[in-house]
């Protein structure tokens, strides 16, 4: 009996010292993975990693992880020819293959979301152009414009958001103050409706759904063959 306690004991230490030694290699593997996250043609503020499953160990011998949480803060890119800055991006990737000493890191498959503030939509939208929450899964566009003859004209109109070929936001309005007057209309549209193609995520990664929030506009992604690093 004194035996059997004995083995258990050492069985529960040495138990006890696996994880302990697992959950410092997940440590050490998330601090290195956050600092080789590299997204082409663009720069990031913050970059967490969260490696989920356990144990961490034989995921790492066999260079493949179940999967992985990433949240990147402050992503900065080109959107033809304007600097556009996305919020967070907050993925979950699965069926990680690790490559290099995590220099190389691609999933089979990832989602998440993207949240693009309405004062960096703005920005990018053009010039005396701003942008906010319009309520009703609709965004409200307020421009101003000079009409013929030099009179100056502002309008806020409410706004549809739709994705276009997986990279670009399409702002339109639904009506125009004004509609029916072709001069008016015109104008007033080349200043609220737009299209913008936005880089800045991960290569595999496509947006699928938009919804505009209180917060800025949420972008649902996903994707396949999704690439971080390498």
């Amino acid at each position: 009996m004194r035996a059997l306690r004995a083995l258990l004991i050492i069985v529960v230490v040495l138990g006890g010292i696996f994880v302990a030694v697992d959950r410092a290699a997940v440590y050490f593997a998330e601090s290195e993975a956050a600092k080789r996250v590299r997204i082409p043609g663009a720069t990031v503020e913050s970059t967490d990693v969260s490696i989920k499953g356990f144990p961490f160990l034989t995921q790492a011998v066999s260079s493949r992880l179940d999967e992985v949480e990433v949240s990147i803060s402050g992503i900065q890119t080109d959107s033809e020819g304007r600097r556009i800055r996305i919020s967070s991006m907050d993925a979950t990737l699965h069926d990680v293959r690790l490559a290099n000493g995590y220099s190389s890191v691609t999933a089979d498959s990832a989602d998440g979301k993207v949240l693009l503030s309405y004062e960096d939509l703005s920005k990018t939208a053009g010039d005396g152009v701003a942008i906010e929450y319009g309520g009703n899964d609709k965004v409200k566009v307020t421009a101003s414009v000079v009409l013929p003859g030099g009179q100056p004209l502002s309008r806020s109109v409410l706004s549809t958001v739709t994705v276009v070929d997986g990279s670009t936001l399409k702002v339109r309005a639904d009506k125009v103050p004004g509609e029916g007057i072709p001069v008016v209309e015109e104008m007033v549209r080349k200043k609220t409706d737009f299209q913008r193609q936005v880089g800045g995520l991960p290569s595999g990664l496509q947006f699928r759904k938009i919804q505009p929030t209180s917060e800025g506009v949420e972008v649902t992604v996903a994707g396949k063959d999704v690439r971080l690093a390498g």
